[in-house]
């Protein structure tokens, strides 16, 4: 596995200019409408992720009460009947990036922290939100104390560093679907708590990876802010001391909620340490 690292110096400079990190606004917007009513996948799963047709509604979940899981909000709820396909905001890839990801379902290795699992369903904006099938989706994000392997140190904390921890990704069934389990990440000066996200098409399997392919989504993953900042006051978040920013305030999330990639979450238990499912839709668009 061979990383893109990045000296600390320079590290610094592309953290602090991290505003200038998003691509073209026309880009990241775009929407095509299809006909008829919202997109059913895999018993509305697909539609669960796709914002409603008012951008700015955040697809937020509530916090888990006591004996009940967290319910996905209202905007949610009307994002299943809405006749609008959303192509997923495309942003830096950031300077943490790694070639070559493990592909597997389970990328916690040894990590503590509170788990989290995905579900993604990839729909081309291109073929009217048809599911993608084959598509290696790919995600990565820092540990609880912040640090992103292959680069561990880069956030203040030493510790050890196998380039592969919180690293991996999945491919798509017909239903455009696929499942990856990690933890909730940490968080680092200067960004809101967040994940990376790369969609990839046309590669070849490894017995554990790929090659070739080309990479025809890449973006963000966030957070709703109460829900983390409860996680982030819960042991072992709170080892790190590293000043936290809010969502609100993040240089790279646009307030566009499913859109700009918040997630919808469902809580496991009754309590923040019992674990999240986190699902989304994500629009790409493979022309």
């Amino acid at each position: 596995m061979t990383g893109n690292h990045t000296e600390p110096d320079e590290l610094e400079e592309q953290q602090q200019e991290s505003g200038r990190h998003r691509l073209d606004t026309s880009v990241r917007r775009r929407r095509v409408l299809i006909g008829g009513g919202g997109v059913a996948v895999a018993g509305g799963l697909a539609v669960a992720g796709i914002a409603s047709a008012d951008p700015g509604k955040s697809n937020k979940a509530k916090k888990p009460g006591k004996g009940t899981g967290t319910t996905a909000s209202a905007s949610t709820e009307a994002s299943a009947t809405s006749t609008v396909c959303v192509l997923n905001a495309e942003v830096t890839e950031g300077p943490y990036s790694l070639d070559g990801a493990l592909v597997r379902e389970d990328i916690r290795e040894d990590k503590e922290g509170f788990e989290v699992q995905y579900t993604f369903t990839v729909v081309d904006v291109g073929n009217d939100c048809a599911p993608l099938a084959d598509a290696l989706v790919e995600i990565w994000h820092c540990d609880h104390l912040g640090e992103y392997s292959g680069f561990v140190g880069g956030n203040g904390h030493t510790e050890d560093d196998n380039g592969t921890f919180l690293r991996g990704g999945q491919m798509t069934d017909e239903n455009g679907q696929c499942s990856i389990t990690s933890i909730w990440p940490g968080h680092y000066v200067s960004r809101a708590v967040h994940v990376h996200m790369r969609v990839h098409t046309d590669v070849t399997l490894t017995d554990d990876s790929y090659t070739g392919g080309e990479i025809i989504h890449t973006g963000q993953l966030f957070f709703d802010q109460d829900i983390n900042t409860e996680v982030q006051a819960t042991s072992p978040y709170t080892e790190n001391t590293t000043q936290e920013t809010l969502l609100e305030n993040d240089s790279i999330y646009d307030d566009g909620g499913a859109s700009s990639g918040l997630l919808t979450l469902i809580a496991l238990g009754s309590s923040v340490s019992d674990g999240y499912a986190a699902t989304l839709t994500v629009g790409v668009n493979s022309d």
